[in-house]
């Protein structure tokens, strides 16, 4: 079984909460989690391992509601977790599952970078965890300013060219510059020349501030259309850095059993928050807080302030342990935590070894 980092000191249940009561919660939310209704005790009567009657979980049930870890969503007997009870649910009852090597491998494949930029990468990444876990995926890297093994430019036409950075890690980004109206093939390849020259043991952040003083200083042999492509070339990735983004796949998955007008509403705040800097700033700090999987139930985290919605988030790291970015999933409150966990934690590490 996969080895789970996230949690790592595991609190002990209330002593209030004696076998029984643990038992009829963590099926409570466990049925809460499966279809989102209310259980009853007759429900429970019949599911549970233990030889208890309709009256005995009724007065148990009260107990829990006594103590905030249930709630009667309407006058009916059945009774669905608070977040209360379900962040004591994830804190001590919680089983978690875990990765067959056949989905180790699918993961494995669906990551395989080679050919593609990282960008799409990470988008399928995110993809990925929305698909496995029925919400909203998160992928996070960082800006970083990895050694540049090649620079190419390559013309398409119409007054436009593709740059081609490949890291020396590896991993390949693309962009589309507009090019002077009748540029010849021949400048596209001097510029190219020109800065695969002078990046042995340079990053792209050193490269640019090398050319730039290069150029101020009028050393360079480029002509002045060549010139003008390594400057627009190298300004394609300026205050943006290699990898900065914070990438949402499968959001709709967050509206998918919501009708209140108020709660529609309350989500698409959420999606908002999501698109600022603010928020990839504090998802890494988050990620940084942990060494594995972390939980976040409601607003627990600080981070969006909305109640009814899960995060689970881990942290990206390289083989030197350094954090390079960070995953997870956001999702309604009953998201299959046990399922989830192990998905963002093997995620984690493959994505971690790809932004390296």
């Amino acid at each position: 079984m996969m080895e789970i980092k996230s949690l790592p000191q595991r609190p002990t249940l209330p002593p209030s909460l004696d076998a029984r009561s643990a038992a009829i919660l963590r099926e409570i939310v466990e049925q809460y989690v499966e279809t989102g209704d209310p259980v009853g005790s007759r429900t429970l009567s019949r599911r549970l391992p233990l030889p208890l009657s309709p009256a005995t979980i009724r007065n148990v049930m009260a107990d829990l509601t006594d103590a905030g870890l249930l709630f009667a969503p309407h006058t009916s007997a059945g009774r669905l977790p608070t977040e209360k009870g379900l962040r004591l649910f994830v804190d001590g009852l919680l089983q978690f599952g875990s990765l067959s090597d056949d989905e180790r491998v699918t993961i494995m494949r669906s990551l395989d970078s080679r050919g593609r930029s990282l960008q799409d990468t990470l988008a399928d990444a995110s993809a990925m965890l929305s698909g496995l876990s029925a919400a909203a995926g998160l992928v996070l890297a960082p800006k970083s300013d990895g050694l540049i093994k090649h620079i190419e430019f390559v013309a398409l036409g119409h007054d436009r060219a593709l740059v081609v950075l490949v890291g020396a890690d590896g991993q390949v980004e693309n962009r589309v510059i507009e090019t002077p109206p009748g540029l010849p093939p021949s400048a596209l390849v001097e510029a190219g020349n020109y800065l695969n020259a002078r990046l042995t043991g340079r990053s792209l952040g050193e490269l640019r501030r090398h050319v730039t003083e290069e150029m101020a200083a009028n050393r360079t042999e480029l002509d002045h259309l060549s010139a003008g492509v390594v400057e627009t070339g190298l300004a394609t990735w300026t205050g943006e850095g290699r990898g900065g983004s914070l990438i949402v796949r499968g959001q709709s998955r967050l509206l998918a059993d919501v009708t209140q007008i108020a709660r529609i509403s309350t989500i698409q705040m959420l999606f908002d928050r999501l698109e600022t800097q603010e928020t990839m700033l504090r998802l890494l700090d988050l990620a940084e807080q942990s060494d594995g999987v972390r939980i976040f139930i409601g607003a627990e985290s600080g981070l969006f302030g909305v109640s009814g919605v899960s995060m689970v988030v881990a942290p990206a790291r390289n083989e030197a342990n350094r954090i390079v970015g960070a995953i997870g999933v956001i999702g309604p409150t009953r998201i299959n935590y046990g399922r989830i966990i192990p998905v963002v934690d093997y995620t984690a590490r493959v994505i971690g070894r790809l932004l390296g």
